[in-house]
């Protein structure tokens, strides 16, 4: 969804967007926020949220815990019945705010008559950008979402899911916007198309843009994300800083195996260990567990196990940091 003005008048050429009076970095301030439906359904409960101008921000959570009712909310498509939403100080729905906001929604919707490059010139147009840099613009859009050059010019109902959800990420990104809101972005995405999202994310990232996540996929999350959200029953239960260290969450274990006899002893398998600033949680047959303080770690008592003789034929981490992180969040009252 492209979140600008509305269509120019056919008989006048699109016009470029001035640029608006806003922060060119926008932050969130949610403060307060409740919403009830019919019935009575209380979907989220006095909401506060502080995000950052320019970080990339997660919100997780269960099913049912108002993530996608809090996505509404900040972009002005619902009104919370109590507390506010300013996005670079000003309300949401803003039009000063909605010329400068992308939207990938979670449930896409498509002119699907149209070929991808006709669907992204039509809302190129609709967000009154440059005719005459129309054609380049959005050839430009395809390439960066990934999208490959043989399908631009296919009729979209042709389109699997993953092929859609890219085509969306570009029509969020027409306006070049400032914020970006992102419901479920991986949704039918392959693994290339992952490791494509992830660069393009990093990209958007170093440019100054506010991003907001609403996904179920921790791992990717954890890849991209400056901090996390923890939603249940409409509240906000923890937010986690990935950037700064926690005292529970510091550490992640190693799962390490090898193929054919182990030639190290027991207590030479201890001392490489911990001499590569590790520590040995157990061993088995054909395996080993080792507590690595990060991605670094890991690659360091790899690399000291294989130089000291270990045919290592594998290794995995067991679980991310986010991954505990709503383990404990959601064991927290569950019974």
């Amino acid at each position: 969804m492209s979140t600008a003005r509305p269509l120019p008048s056919e008989t006048h050429a699109a016009a470029p967007v001035p640029l608006t009076p806003i922060p060119s970095a926008l932050g969130v301030e949610v403060e307060g926020v409740s919403k009830s439906y019919r019935r009575g359904q209380r979907v989220l409960s006095d909401v506060s949220l502080h995000i950052r101008a320019g970080e990339t921000f997660g919100i997780i959570g269960p099913n049912g815990a108002g993530k996608t009712t809090l996505f509404g909310c900040m972009l002005g498509l619902v009104w919370p019945d109590s507390g506010t939403v300013r996005v670079g100080g000003l309300p949401p729905d803003d039009l000063e705010v909605r010329r400068v906001t992308g939207y990938l929604p979670e449930r896409l919707t498509f002119d699907r008559e149209l070929t991808a490059r006709q669907f992204l010139a039509f809302h190129h147009d609709l967000a009154g950008r440059s005719k005459q840099e129309r054609a380049q613009e959005v050839e430009a859009l395809l390439t960066q979402v990934g999208m490959d050059k043989a399908v631009w010019d296919r009729d979209t109902r042709k389109f699997s899911r993953g092929m859609l959800q890219r085509l969306g990420l570009a029509q969020a990104l027409i306006a070049q916007p400032r914020i970006l809101f992102l419901d479920e972005p991986t949704l039918g995405i392959d693994p290339e198309g992952m490791l494509h999202l992830r660069a393009l994310l990093r990209d958007i990232k170093v440019r100054g843009v506010t991003i907001l996540i609403n996904s179920h996929d921790l791992a990717q999350l954890e890849r991209v994300c400056d901090r996390v959200a923890f939603f249940r029953a409409g509240r906000v239960e923890a937010v986690e800083d990935l950037a700064s260290p926690s005292a529970t969450l510091t550490r992640h274990a190693l799962m390490v195996r090898w193929a054919g006899a182990n030639p190290l002893s027991p207590e030479r398998l201890a001392a490489v260990v911990q001499e590569a600033g590790a520590t040995l949680l157990d061993t088995a047959e054909d395996s080993l567990r080792i507590s690595v303080e990060d991605d670094w770690g890991a690659s360091r008592v790899l690399g000291a196990l294989l130089q000291a003789g270990l045919p290592v034929a594998s290794a995995a981490r067991e679980e991310g940091r986010l991954e505990r992180f709503f383990q404990q969040q959601h064991g927290a009252r569950t019974p």
